[in-house]
């Protein structure tokens, strides 16, 4: 009996897959040596041996090549901390939080160009479209999926909240984690961007000739951003 055929398009698909692949690579080749406001088109065709049309008929703007970029660095990012935190899902929601928070900063060690790409500097006349927010989210709802847990459990207590914010952390709340208190998820946000101010500060030299021993220093840092937030060891 005859193997089946490969699907109508197979192979033309793959082929598009390739391609598409190697245009990525070529363009964070080009993050590296310049930056995202560098980015070239023409360039990225040039090193590919292709024609400006050709490149176009996959990625029809450097706008479109850039949201590809940083989808793709955001779904890595978010893949890299959620398999470190399926290795610890059953610990305490500290010792969670700060494995994915460690999981942040290696990524953005091995990776920092991509890093630079969606924390550092914003490119010139780009705004990301809407359809990067899943890929964007993935830490953050990581985080949040530690206080819902930490709260179902008894291991949240919810920090102090100043009068003057209580209308906005209850639009936060509603928003981002209406089953969570409104003080946590106040913190939340506070802490996921203190996150990124630690993990920018080391990869962009913030901390030269300041901090040394940055592992632990992150370590500690991150551990009390987890107590910002209110999570307690207790008993799992």
């Amino acid at each position: 009996m005859s193997s089946p055929s490969a699907p109508p398009g197979g192979a033309r698909a793959r082929a598009r897959l390739e391609v598409t692949a190697a245009i990525k690579e070529a363009a964070r080749r080009q993050l590296a040596a310049g930056g995202a406001a560098q980015l070239s088109l023409r360039a990225v065709a040039r090193e590919l041996g292709m024609v400006s049309s050709a490149l176009y008929r996959y990625f029809p703007s450097r706008d479109d090549l850039l949201t590809a970029l940083i989808t793709d660095a955001y779904d890595s990012l978010g893949e890299a901390a959620e398999t470190a935190h399926a290795e610890v899902a059953d610990a305490a929601p500290p010792h969670r939080w700060t494995t994915v928070c460690e999981a942040v900063r290696r990524w953005a060690l091995a990776h920092p160009h991509e890093y630079a790409l969606i924390y550092g500097t914003p490119v010139p006349g780009y705004r990301a479209p809407l359809t990067t927010l899943p890929a964007a989210s993935r830490v953050g709802l990581l985080l949040i999926g530690v206080a819902r847990d930490a709260h179902r459990r008894g291991q949240l207590a919810a920090p102090p909240l100043p009068a003057g914010l209580r209308a906005e952390a209850a639009r936060l709340a509603a928003d981002l984690a209406p089953d969570l208190p409104p003080a946590t998820v106040t913190a939340l946000v506070a802490a996921w961007a203190q996150l990124y101010g630690l993990v920018g500060f080391e990869l962009f030299g913030q901390f030269d000739r300041m901090v040394e021993d940055r592992e632990p220093f992150f370590r500690h840092a991150t551990a009390r951003l987890a107590e910002g937030v209110g999570l307690r060891a207790g008993t799992v």
